[in-house]
């Protein structure tokens, strides 16, 4: 009978019904969505008698959708079918050997009149020693009956009890119904036999991507450099070699049956002009497709980061905007009404070709870094875009400004009527900078409002918002009033 020696680390070679030289891979493809999902496209050479195969399709994605599968035959597609597909992937482990077998006898292979002190012993002596052949131990087997896996091995041995024993695991067999790799099995009938080309698509979850910026703040804050990387997470369990590399970038909807939980590198400085784009842009459906121009590999358990686009000196707008209402409404209008005093900071810019950029951005997290006068980086922000098209501005919030101030009180209260009410409202900014700047006051309205008074020309921005644009001398202070009356 064979035996299986040493569960860790076993070799076991399973029977196919296809060899290595009658399934040859062609090539494979891969088209990531960043949603957590992945379609593979897998080309292999497949040799086919006439009538009913039995095929064992292996190196699959541990986590396969098997109700995705599409098979086809290249060479004859009518005449070449699959009757029945199973997914068997119960993997060899440890414990799954072990607990086939649970209440049968199992071969303890212990060392005789010898105590765990002696294995160590005998373990840490060099190959040769003459100390290790004194203590070289004697080999026997045990039967005994494995009861419990859980927290350690429990067997009984004659009539005792033993917890966790000494010695090496040896199974009889290899029980049924255990393989090493994520297979399917078809039953396919064939009534042209000989070589067939086979096109194998299928969909796979644990693979996703997503983009990542590096953005660098030239000294005066009006020009930026940005680099797109695409990083890619590969956990579907299974290794793709020279693949053809395709990402979509958009909101697939997918029908899902129950919630599924979703499996979670620092990028360097990228200089420009080193390399043309690696991938190749176009409009698909009603989403946007990247395309590596090259083959790469993504193995399983792998962050593999690729550049996607470099451009420099990019115009760019320094911004500050105040909003200083805490509780938006005008129910909570009152003199003693707290607010935000913090002036927001952020930079924009247009997406646009003639700065090296106009090409649909997918969402992604930008950092945002400056250089110190050393010509060191430092980190001064970040921020997520959603898929942003082209000729579009993109607007990131990096922080709070530490000199500017900002300070909103409601000056008056008034009830008209039941259903009419009139707030006057001041704001004051303060600038504690050594220039000039320039601040957007952000004011939320509501119901059927309108302006009585105000102490500059405000802006509408859409129904119930308006702004005030600021310009607040240095070391100096401003302020914006206004009166309002809301009808509901």
């Amino acid at each position: 009978m064979k035996k299986i020696i040493g569960v860790i680390g076993i070799v076991v070679l399973l029977s196919s019904f296809v060899s290595a030289e009658e399934m040859r891979q062609k090539e494979i493809s891969l088209t990531i969505y960043n949603q957590n999902f992945g379609l593979v496209k897998d080309i292999r050479y497949l040799s086919l008698k006439k009538g009913l195969n039995i095929i064992r399709f292996v190196d699959v994605a541990r986590e396969i959708d098997a109700t995705s599968v599409s098979f086809k035959s290249l060479r004859a597609p009518e005449s070449c079918i699959i009757q029945e597909q199973n997914f068997e992937y119960d993997l060899i482990s440890r414990n799954k050997l072990l607990e086939k077998y649970l209440d049968q006898e199992i071969i303890l292979e212990r060392t005789e009149g010898t105590t765990e002190e002696t294995y160590d012993k005998w373990a840490t002596l060099g190959k040769g020693s003459r100390q290790r052949k004194e203590v070289t131990p004697k080999i026997k087997r045990v039967k005994a009956i494995l009861l419990s896996t859980k927290g350690g091995m429990v067997v009984k041995i004659g009539d005792e009890i033993y917890l966790n024993p000494l010695g090496r695991v040896i199974l009889p067999a290899l029980p049924e119904g255990l393989i090493t790799k994520p297979t399917l099995l078809w039953e396919l009938l064939n009534e042209k036999p000989g070589m067939h080309t086979v096109e194998v698509t299928y969909l796979t979850n644990g693979i996703n991507w997503k983009a990542d910026y590096i953005s660098i703040v030239n000294r005066d804050d009006k020009k930026i450099d940005l680099n797109g990387w695409v990083t890619i997470d590969n956990k579907s369990g299974a290794t793709y070699k020279n693949a053809g590399l395709k990402l979509i970038a958009g909101e697939v909807h997918r029908v899902e049956e129950r919630p599924k939980y979703k499996r979670d590198l620092m990028l360097r400085e990228a200089k420009a002009g080193i390399a043309a784009p690696q991938f190749k842009e176009k409009a698909f459906f009603e989403y946007h497709l990247y395309t590596l121009q090259r083959k790469t590999t993504l193995k399983d358990n792998q962050t593999k980061q690729i550049s996607l686009f470099t451009a420099t000196e990019i115009p760019t707008k320094k911004l500050f905007t105040y909003d200083g209402a805490i509780y938006r409404g005008w129910w909570r209008s009152s003199e003693k009404e707290p607010c935000n005093k913090k002036v927001a900071v952020s930079l924009e810019f247009k997406n646009e070709k003639k700065y090296g950029l106009g090409i649909p951005l997918p969402k992604g997290k930008i950092r945002v870094y400056k250089k110190d006068v050393d010509g060191s980086l430092e980190f001064i922000g970040e921020d997520q875009i959603d898929h942003t098209p082209k000729n579009e501005k993109v607007k990131l919030f990096l922080g709070n400004a530490f000199d500017i101030v900002g300070e909103r009180k409601c000056t008056e209260h008034r009830k008209i009527s039941s259903r009419v009410y009139q707030n006057s409202y001041e704001i004051t900014l303060s600038n504690h900078k050594k220039e000039d700047v320039k601040v957007i006051v952000i004011e939320h309205l509501y119901g059927d409002w309108q302006i009585l008074s105000e102490s500059q020309p405000h802006t509408k921005k859409d129904a119930f918002t308006i702004e005030y644009p600021v310009s607040i001398p240095k070391d100096g202070k401003a302020t914006v009033t206004y009166t309002a009356l809301y009808k509901f």
